[in-house]
């Protein structure tokens, strides 16, 4: 039976830990668990065996981290691991999935990895997983949905096997880098993931809390593998609170409310698989159903269409804006990222990116311009572009699910886009016209749309990821040009159940005070259902307009938003003036050039020590707190942080060294056996910002080392960082150790796979639970 067949049949179930199983087994911290696949391949064999014998379906290779970028020995990992997990099938219902787990290391503008070296770095891994005869792919415990795009690119342009995607979630329900649950399902949705769920970071009763979500917006699948509860040391060993019995009690829950694959991560054993199989035998599984939800996202934010009126700025589009165009031609990315910014403040939920003219390298450009604005902002794009060449390297290189604009009825038109966003995931915005123009009636239009939705289904696209534009014709010059606009839009939502969006300015074009004109028109087409508008949001007219129509239409709970948008109504409403801004201001936005002139400007009036206790440290402060509240995310973050480098390198240029100051020294390191350092490079630079010497030790560092440097520096804290459950044991050595030898020495710990109490348990004196955690901390100890 086909895994396809299976999955259709009832529930399918995965197997549980490879890493705590071969702890049992002898594997010391520090040893490579993708080594023991030749050089002990009859344990492998035989916990893959202990898995199928307790009923698992899926045997996970031992391959999670088996890639170029942590190993040069991958391939023969690879081979092996495949190799041992086939042997240990007796059964044709039995099947064997290549598991890619993450490089360990942050893609750009976060770290220093490239988009695309991640993209082959796990094209090699499934190149290699095809050839040694995996029946699938999991892509699995990911954090950043950047990541996760590139390696189930690299899986669906290098195989034909189904591909499975799983992701990590904190308590708050998000990634490391702020994703949250819907605009994660709809990245993976988009790209065209067979199955998709979450996995490791937390246990079966905390990741149950997600499940609605996940169930409400995935049309595929919902693959649930929890850890064996929380992680606590007995006995000098890593163990879960979890026994097979509490496992399988939320588990059963979880199978229950609709998800279909179920298994285990960390801490979990063939008990309790064998227990969680044997408590759903004779159940049957909710069906898996089709998803009516229009949506887009961002790497952290998206927009659901139907809900409200989707606000999509129009302002980074070069028609008509001279200054823009003059910013395009100079490659003055930073005059975008500013429309942007400003869009954003003044109520834009979405962005419109056209970089279109004909003396640029328009490619080029649009690349770099997505870049930078999804560096600043965590609003979705709407991706426009008439240049196909271009609307691929921006969709492929875009952190997200896009909207696309635009498609139309023609049929080069269609050839041209459809494939694109079938590969790459997307909506897109589809225009009434073909190639005999723009219809005059509204008939017509209709039936191009029905067209376009029935070429559209061709290529596997739903209508759903589909919004019609009945295109607006100036009223100057045909009076009947509203009523054809609008008669289409209402046929379209009332026949065709389909989504709607209009450009509205053209309206009014060649008429005098166009924004009355304009706002007029938009509030007729809300009233007939629109979804999404493109407009200007410096526009007072249009933005009354729309939250006039909130209130009056149920759809602002006791006024709240018009209340606040009409207090705020005799602020002037203009563009983002990056040439204007404070400095604290640039940082707070993450403006890294900005920052860097306008600190140099103020060093011709102010001491370098005001700039930096009056200026630069009050924004991180302000981003600190944002981020501890949840109102900013990780890349909001780093990106402050590194407009903060900036300005701090030049006012750091005009002191002498005995006027530096350093609020304290820490030293931080990967501890032993473990080669990730995410976390720990996030701490790094953000404790360098608030002014910290950080001695960087790097990763897999013996309790020796990380000894010796408490000798060696004058450092009061050490930071401890483990994403792996098979090193929190040499992380728990090397508190003892250090504890031992330099008693005054404060340590902090963190890491996915740690949480407060079992670091109070394992000897540490404080758990960061993140990075600004880490500097309050160092704050205190300083400070005392």
């Amino acid at each position: 039976m086909s895994l396809k067949a299976l999955i259709e049949k009832g529930f399918v179930f995965f197997d549980g830990a490879m890493g705590t199983m071969l702890q049992e087994k002898g594997l010391q911290p520090g040893e490579i668990p993708e080594a023991w696949n030749e050089e002990h391949a009859e344990i492998i064999i035989e916990i893959h065996r202990s898995y199928y014998d307790s009923g698992a379906n899926i045997a996970t290779a031992n391959t999670f981290g088996a890639n170029p970028i942590k190993t040069s020995n991958y391939k023969a990992y690879i081979t092996s691991a495949i190799c041992n997990a086939k042997k240990a099938k007796y059964s044709n219902e039995q099947f064997v999935a290549l598991d890619i787990g993450p490089t360990g290391k942050l893609l750009k503008p976060l770290g220093d990895l490239d988009f695309e070296k991640a993209y082959d770095a796990f094209s090699e891994v499934v190149k290699c997983g095809v050839e040694a005869g995996a029946d699938l792919i999991l892509i699995e415990t990911m954090n950043d949905p950047y990541e996760m795009k590139a390696a189930v690119l690299a899986a669906k342009e290098h195989s034909k096997l189904p591909v499975f995607a799983t992701f990590v979630l904190d308590e708050r329900g998000k990634t490391i880098t702020g994703c949250d649950v819907p605009s994660m399902i709809a990245l993976l949705e988009g790209l065209g993931v067979d199955a998709l769920g979450v996995n490791c970071s937390l246990g079966a009763k905390q990741l149950k809390s997600f499940l609605p979500q996940l169930l409400k917006y995935s049309s595929v699948p919902v693959i649930v593998n929890p850890n064996a509860g929380m992680p606590m040391v007995f006995d000098n060993k890593t163990v879960f609170d979890s026994t097979p019995e509490d496992f399988v009690r939320e588990m059963k829950e979880i199978a229950l409310a609709g998800a279909r694959i179920l298994g285990g991560c960390c801490g979990t054993t063939p008990s309790h698989i064998k227990a969680l199989i044997e408590k759903l035998k004779g159940t049957t599984p909710k069906p898996i159903e089709e998803k009516e939800i229009s949506i887009v996202s961002s790497y952290a934010k998206s927009c659901e269409f139907g809900e409200k009126v989707i606000l999509i700025g129009e302002r980074i589009n070069p028609t008509g804006k001279p200054k823009l165009k003059a910013a395009l031609r100079e490659n003055n990315i930073d005059y975008l990222v500013g429309e942007a910014l400003g869009q954003e403040e003044n109520g834009a939920n979405m962005l419109d990116v056209n970089v279109g003219l004909p003396e640029i390298d328009e490619k080029n450009v649009l690349q770099k311009a997505i870049k930078e604005i999804q560096s600043v902002t965590t609003l979705p794009l709407q991706i426009d572009t008439s240049n196909k060449e271009a609307l691929e390297c921006a969709m492929r290189i875009y952190n997200g699910k896009p909207l696309v604009n635009s498609v139309n009825g023609e049929k080069s038109s269609m050839e041209a886009v459809f494939p694109l966003l079938k590969k790459y995931g997307g909506m897109v915005v589809a225009l009434t016209l073909d190639e005999k123009g723009i219809p005059e009636t509204a008939k017509e239009r209709f039936e191009i749309a029905k067209k376009i939705i029935k070429e559209a289904q061709k290529y596997g696209i739903k209508k759903k990821d589909i919004i019609f534009d009945t295109l607006c014709l100036t009223v100057s010059s045909n009076m009947k040009a509203p009523s054809v606009t609008l008669d289409a839009m209402k046929m379209i939502k009332e026949k065709l159940g389909a989504k709607v969006s209009l450009g509205i300015s053209n309206i009014s074009f060649g008429l005098p005070k166009r924004d009355f004109v304009n706002s007029t028109f938009f509030t007729m087409a809300l009233t007939l259902g629109l979804d999404a508008v493109i407009m200007n949001p410096y526009s007072e007219e249009m933005m009354k307009a729309y939250y006039s129509f909130n209130a009056l239409s149920e759809k602002d709970l006791a006024c709240e938003n018009y209340i606040c948008f009409a207090s705020d109504i005799t602020n002037e409403s203009t563009p983002l003036d990056t040439t204007k801004l404070s400095l604290q201001r640039a940082i707070e936005k993450g403006l890294k050039s900005e920052a860097k002139d306008i600190a140099t400007m103020m060093l011709s009036s102010c001491l370098p020590l005001e700039i930096v206790s009056e200026h630069i440290i009050p924004a991180l402060n302000k981003v600190g707190s944002d981020y501890e509240d949840g109102r900013v995310y990780l890349p909001q973050l780093l990106m402050s942080a590194e407009a903060a480098t900036e300005a701090f390198s030049v006012v750091k240029n005009s002191m002498s060294d005995e006027n530096e100051t350093i609020n304290g020294e820490v030293i931080i390191a990967t501890v032993k056996g473990d080669i990730h350092d995410i976390g720990k490079n996030i701490v790094k630079v953000i404790l360098q910002n608030y002014g910290f010497k950080v001695y960087d030790l790097g990763k897999d560092v013996s309790p020796e080392e990380i000894l010796s440097a408490t000798k060696k520096y004058s450092a009061k804290i050490v930071g401890l960082s483990a994403l792996m459950t098979t090193t929190v044991t040499a992380m728990e050595n090397t508190i003892k150790l250090i504890k031992q030898n330099s008693p005054d020495v404060k340590i902090m710990v963190g890491g996915a796979v740690l949480n407060e109490s079992y670091a109070l348990k394992i000897g540490a004196d404080k758990y960061a639970k993140d990075a600004m955690d880490a500097v309050r901390f160092a704050q205190e100890i300083y400070k005392k």
